[in-house]
């Protein structure tokens, strides 16, 4: 891939393209071409900041405002109607059970950015599953823990290949192409578990513990503070820097207040997680710390925003999924990036397989099959946390928050006894409010010709 100059903003659509055919209207409202500018472009203070960033939602680019105003309306909802909602037992288990949410999410989201659907994310997780299950078992290949998660990454990232070759260099519809796959999935996965269950709960077996423990396990208290203090240091020190690297070279950046915010915002978000985790959560004896899945599924977002933000494959992705004939005549190997993009949600879905194996302990072959409703819930959770169903629009933290939203809502209707059933017309009610948002904003957006 050639370096090209293709300018696109990480969390929105492409502004700009070599021999794009996208000319701003100058008629337009001053406020709205003020809008269409980032918020970084326009404030030299926290004020302007905020005043720039209302414009732009105001025009349609909300970013993460629903989904954040959404969390806090499960929360209040349920609290109300259960007051053990936010106890800190409930509080680490929806953190926990949310996790292959996001994860799941975080894989579809690599499909959206491009403008394609991937609708064997759920049925790759069961592969990534079923076989780093049967490679630790001590009576049959019996691998390191560590060899049978790479075995079954590599095996999903070769799925994700095949598929995205397919979409890419046939131009067949990834619609078709991962429902197919979804359904060879699904036989192949049942097959190579033979109609047998298979588990990871051996308590004899170090690589069988390995994996359990990488759901069911936390850092002690101590730990967990010194992890917080590292992690919040390091990206504070970063983030701070990093701006002012920008100011030293003329660049454009945030103001120095709303840095400050953010690194204040996120450190003050950590010490809540942690001391919520650090809390006896046990009804008899002792459990407290973080579970490890936490930071897990932290630095599987750390690596996907920087891959997406603030790399050239990132610009790529979002300038196909935004414009592809103008992201072609610039130069980008659309083949190429649609195969990256493929690989890099099924390389994920496998890291949600590994969590998910983890979580069920058991795998059985009804597991499988109701695995089928994981990819409905991924696509869902990307969405309802804000990534656009059309292209180019959206970031790995959108999975996040979305699956939390997912995650919330199946723990707190559950908690009030409510059926199933009832629990997937929420949630479908809830993606198509989310929906409606993205195309309602789409068409809010400034126009241009």
């Amino acid at each position: 891939m050639s370096d090209i100059p293709v300018t696109a903003d990480p969390g929105g659509t492409p502004t700009g393209t070599a021999d794009a055919s996208t000319e701003v209207d100058l008629t337009a409202a001053p406020e709205v071409a003020e809008a269409d500018v980032p918020p970084e472009l326009l404030a030299q203070s926290l004020g302007q900041y905020l005043r720039a960033w209302w414009l732009r939602v105001r025009s349609g680019d909300s970013g993460v405002l629903p989904v954040v105003l959404a969390i806090v309306v499960v929360a209040v909802s349920f609290q109300v109607a259960n007051p053990t909602f936010l106890s800190s037992l409930n509080l680490v288990n929806l953190f926990e059970q949310s996790t292959v949410y996001m994860v799941l999410a975080m894989a579809e989201i690599f499909a959206l950015l491009l403008g394609e659907i991937d609708l064997s994310v759920g049925l790759v997780m069961v592969l990534g599953s079923v076989v780093v299950a049967e490679l630790v078992q001590p009576t049959g290949p019996d691998w390191p823990w560590w060899a049978a998660i790479i075995a079954a990454l590599l095996a999903c990232s070769a799925v994700g290949a095949i598929q995205g070759s397919l979409v890419a260099r046939l131009k067949m519809p990834s619609f078709i192409v991962t429902l197919g796959g979804l359904l060879i999935l699904e036989g192949v996965a049942i097959i190579v578990l033979s109609g047998a269950l298979v588990s990871i709960g051996n308590s004899r077996s170090s690589n069988e513990l390995v994996l359990y423990d990488i759901f069911y396990g936390q850092f002690d208290p101590v730990v967990g503070w010194i992890l917080l203090a590292v992690l919040a240091g390091a990206a504070g020190t970063g983030l701070w820097l990093r701006d002012a690297s920008k100011r030293r070279h003329g660049l454009e950046t945030p103001p120095r207040s709303l840095t400050a915010m953010k690194i204040v915002l996120m450190t003050v978000a950590g010490i809540a997680v942690v001391a919520i985790c650090n809390v006896n959560r046990a009804h008899s004896g002792t459990i407290e710390g973080v579970p490890y899945i936490i930071p897990i599924v932290l630095v599987v977002l750390a690596a996907w925003t920087v891959l997406l933000q603030r790399t050239r494959f990132g610009r790529y992705v979002y300038a196909i999924g935004g414009n592809p004939e103008a992201a072609r005549r610039a130069g980008v190997s659309l083949p190429a990036v649609r195969i990256w993009g493929f690989v890099l949600a099924a390389l994920t879905s496998g890291i949600a397989g590994v969590l998910f194996a983890s979580w069920q302990v058991s795998l059985t072959t009804n597991i499988i099959k109701t695995a089928n409703s994981y990819v409905l819930l991924a696509v869902a959770a990307a969405v309802i946390g804000g990534t656009s169903l059309f292209g180019g629009r959206g970031k790995t933290i959108h999975g996040v928050l979305g699956g939390l939203v997912i995650g919330g809502i199946y723990n707190g209707l559950y908690l009030l006894g409510v059926p199933s059933q009832w629990i997937d017309v929420v949630v479908a009610a809830v993606l198509l409010a989310a929906a409606t948002v993205d195309v309602l904003s789409r068409r809010g957006a400034p126009r241009q010709r």
